[in-house]
């Protein structure tokens, strides 16, 4: 081991040769053990170590905290360095390291420089390091991750074998085991040419965008009803679902996926998708009878911006709704002004309406307009009837005028109208009667309008905006304009004045370019880390809602940038940035904590001279006690499939799953005791045939108040505002509805019915062919004595028929961890 010491010595002292930033070494320091008492919510002895005033300022001792290039004499570090308990800090625990010390020693003595925010300075132009001479590295990902583990002193773990290799790029980019076949086909050949060709291909299956949908879809609290008590539908949503899986499979470039969801109805070319785009707005929960309608109406506004903000820009410009935030640079002002761009919008709907505000009409013009003509014509004729219906009712006894007003007027009017009519005005009525059951037939028989949920109506000219004091919208204050937080950096546009001849005011456009824009510093290093996240299992943020100050710090800012950088140089398609992490040597490293052989000194020296890949060894990586949490990257992150991605892998491995693309949701079966949740239960929730419930999870109606077991204990995210990252749990209600539950209980039974009748009365086929489908592998001779087993048991001890003995085989391979983990 001892060249693996001095490598490890010499990382170190290049570490503490390199000038200390404050962002990426001081403030995580300070953060973890200053800030619960000396931070943004508590100022104990008129001391917050989050702002550069303390740099400025004394105590309320009035000692001075740190003396910029005077250590030494900073009460900083006599307070951390302390033998004395009544005054080391922090009071309790263990203490700085000696490490973490010599971090705040090294930057007082160089100056104190108390940096911008990372994420609040523009994007900058990173050179790729030299580790990219490195053989490990196939691409400039690698040289960046490379060099952060060897300044760690670390080393990447060695290469997954083809069989982990095909599975895990199948799930993360499909959503999908691989077919038996190919995994095959690539196990003969795990060549690089073989591995890069299949890259391609998956990238351009329309499974990537259904997949990839769903986590755009968790960040824009996609649901298809409004919460609250009665959680009614939002009709035509799912349009929207489809419009996502089409942007993500078409590889849209993302500044037009932002321009068509802020700002579909102003663009320059309306679409059918842009339109549906803009039920961006329309997805969030919405009151239908608030004790309060202002405040509701803001509560509206509210989570807008907010999604907004998150989705798009990583702050949490909601926290200025009441206040200026308390972290971040995001004076309450700058909340209300990104709320003046929103004013046109209209709300969701109004009790019994929700129809005129939100549901687009995108049918043909020329069908739209015969639509238009006949309601025209039928109401002109109701109007008609209803003229010459008054003159009877009027002569009518009292008892049946008052029934008219009630449910039983048409009743009346048929029994008894003609009575107090005369006979000209009779024949009119009948001819009314005549021409609305015409117009009726010829509605019935043009083609239906089709809408989408969307901006149907907008406010052209909105009320002015005001700063709510304390975020009360009865109590407003200072007049506010439209206006971009100075934090994301991007151009200063002009903005179009009001026109009363326009369907909306057109500043929702001028947002849109604005968070789009190549100068933005924040939305480019946002969609980037989101696809890092969904590859690695978290981002290089891992705070993907939050870039401020109270989120994480990047762990390879460098890297961060330039994937920004290389976004924005390929005209901001996606799939190119898909392609550079799933081709990397990064992304292909094991899972398993793998090093190299202690008794190979010769490796190790190789390692001193810069070569750092390394072959499978016999011992535990070095990582798992100097970077447990894996932030270096040094191998690739284990982990559990999605409750999506569980139960679409359950039908494909049963040979049941219906690939069938777009429309209406689909209603998976529940039972009565999971309907009885709702207020009303089972309101809402549809039959679906047995056909449409094997579908994909992306296209299972989301009904706020109704998630399906199948997704709801596998940790599907809550709905009501933005999700950034799932949980992934292990919990005994998983267990309990992967072997009891009546999808799994008739899943494993298809599973058996498929092994008989590809390969009948052949149980070892059976049993390779099983492990192939769900594994992705061959089988092995443990394989086989675990179905044997299993199967001998069902038989001998319960009485099973061969069958139902081959399903219990089936539900526990579907219950196992093999299955239900990545690698």
């Amino acid at each position: 081991m001892i060249g693996f010491s001095l490598f490890a010595n010499r990382a170190y002292s290049q570490q503490t040769a390199r000038p200390v930033d404050f962002n990426r070494d001081v403030r995580p320091v300070l953060a973890r053990h200053c800030f619960a008492c000396h931070g943004p919510d508590k100022g104990e002895s008129g001391l917050r170590l989050h702002e550069a005033a303390f740099l400025e300022t004394a105590a309320d001792s009035g000692v001075v905290v740190a003396i910029p290039e005077n250590a030494e004499e900073s009460e900083l570090i006599r307070r951390v360095t302390s033998s004395d308990e009544s005054e080391r800090m922090p009071p309790e625990g263990k203490g700085l390291s000696e490490r973490e010390i010599d971090i705040l020693r090294r930057w007082i003595d160089q100056g104190a420089a108390f940096s911008q925010h990372w994420s609040f300075q523009p994007i900058q132009e990173r050179s790729i390091p030299d580790t990219a001479r490195d053989p490990w590295c196939r691409n400039p990902i690698d040289a960046f991750v490379l060099q952060g583990l060897h300044d760690a002193g670390l080393h990447p773990s060695p290469e997954a074998e083809a069989e982990q290799l095909i599975r895990r790029v199948h799930f993360n980019v499909l959503g999908l085991p691989p077919e038996p076949e190919l995994v095959q086909i690539y196990r003969q050949n795990p060549s690089e040419e073989a591995y890069l060709r299949l890259v391609d291909d998956l990238l351009a299956d329309p499974g990537m965008g259904e997949r990839w949908a769903r986590h755009w879809l968790d960040v824009v609290r996609f649901a298809e009803t409004n919460s609250f008590e009665r959680d009614g539908e939002k009709p035509n949503a799912y349009f929207y679902r489809d419009y996502v899986i089409r942007a993500f499979n078409s590889d849209l470039p993302f500044n037009q996926f932002i321009r068509e969801q802020l700002a579909g109805d102003q663009i320059d070319s309306i679409t059918v998708d842009s339109l549906s785009a803009t039920a961006f707005y329309r997805l969030g929960i919405w009151d239908d009878e608030p004790a309060d309608p202002l405040q509701a109406r803001f509560d509206e506004y509210d989570d807008i911006v907010s999604t907004i903000g998150q989705a798009f820009l990583g702050i949490t410009i909601n926290c200025s709704r009441c206040h200026d935030h308390k972290i971040d640079p995001l004076p309450q002002k700058d909340y209300y002004q990104l709320i003046a761009f929103v004013r046109d919008v209209t709300s969701y709907g109004e009790r019994g309406d929700q129809k005129t505000n939100s549901q687009v009409d995108v049918s043909p013009p020329e069908l739209s307009k015969q639509h238009q003509l006949l309601h025209q014509q039928l109401a002109a004729c109701r109007e008609q009837m209803e003229a010459i219906e008054r003159v009877g009712i009027v002569k009518m006894p009292a008892e049946d005028q008052r029934a008219t007003e009630g449910p039983d007027r048409n009743r009346v009017l048929r029994q008894k109208l003609r009575q107090y009519l005369d006979a000209e005005m009779g024949k009119q009525y009948s001819e009314l009667q005549s021409k609305l059951r015409d117009l009726r037939r010829s509605l019935d028989a043009l083609p239906p309008l089709q809408h989408v949920l969307g901006l149907a109506k907008c406010d052209p000219n909105p009320e002015p905006t005001f700063v709510m004091l304390r975020g009360n919208p009865h109590a407003p204050g200072e007049a506010v304009s439209p206006g971009f937080p100075e934090i994301g950096g991007g151009p200063r546009m002009q903005f179009q004045e009001s026109d009363a001849s326009l369907r909306s005011f057109g500043r929702r456009r001028v947002l849109a370019d604005w968070i789009a824009s190549e100068e933005n510093w924040l939305t480019a290093r946002v969609i980037v880390n989101r696809i890092w996240q969904h590859h690695f299992g978290r981002g290089i943020v891992r705070s993907p809602n939050n870039f401020g100050q109270l989120g994480d710090q990047p762990t390879h800012p460098e890297l961060l940038d330039w994937l920004a950088t290389e976004l924005i140089r390929n005209d901001w398609n996606l799939k190119a940035i898909h392609r550079l992490i799933l081709t990397s040597s990064t992304y292909r490293m094991t899972s398993q904590a793998a090093d190299v052989s202690s008794s190979d000194q010769q490796l190790h020296q190789e390692n001193l001279d810069g070569h750092l890949s390394a072959p499978a060894g016999s011992r535990r990586h070095a990582g798992i006690d100097s970077d447990p949490g894996n932030d270096r990257f040094w191998r690739f992150p284990m982990r559990r499939l999605s409750a999506e991605e569980i139960r679409d892998a359950t039908l494909a491995v049963t040979g049941q799953l219906n690939l069938e693309k777009f429309g209406p949701s689909i209603y998976p079966e529940l039972g009565d005791e999971v309907k009885a949740t709702q207020s009303m239960p089972g309101s809402g929730w549809r039959e679906s045939s047995p056909s449409d419930r094997a579908r994909r999870s992306v296209y299972i109606h989301i009904k706020r108040s109704l998630i399906p077991p199948e997704l709801a204990n596998f940790d599907f995210p809550e709905t009501d505002t933005s999700c950034e990252a799932r949980f992934m749990t292990i919990q005994p209600a998983q267990a309990l509805n992967m072997i009891n539950g009546r999808f799994m209980q008739l899943q494993s039974k298809a599973f058996a019915e498929r092994l008989v009748r590809e390969f009948p009365n052949d149980r070892k086929q059976q049993i390779q062919r099983s492990i192939e489908l769900a594994y992705a592998r061959k089988a092995g001779p443990d394989d086989d004595a675990l179905a044997n087993q299993v199967i001998s048991n069902m038989t001998s001890k319960y009485g099973f028929d061969d069958l139902q003995a081959l399903a219990s085989y089936c539900l526990v391979l579907l219950n196992s961890n093999e299955f239900l983990f990545l690698d």
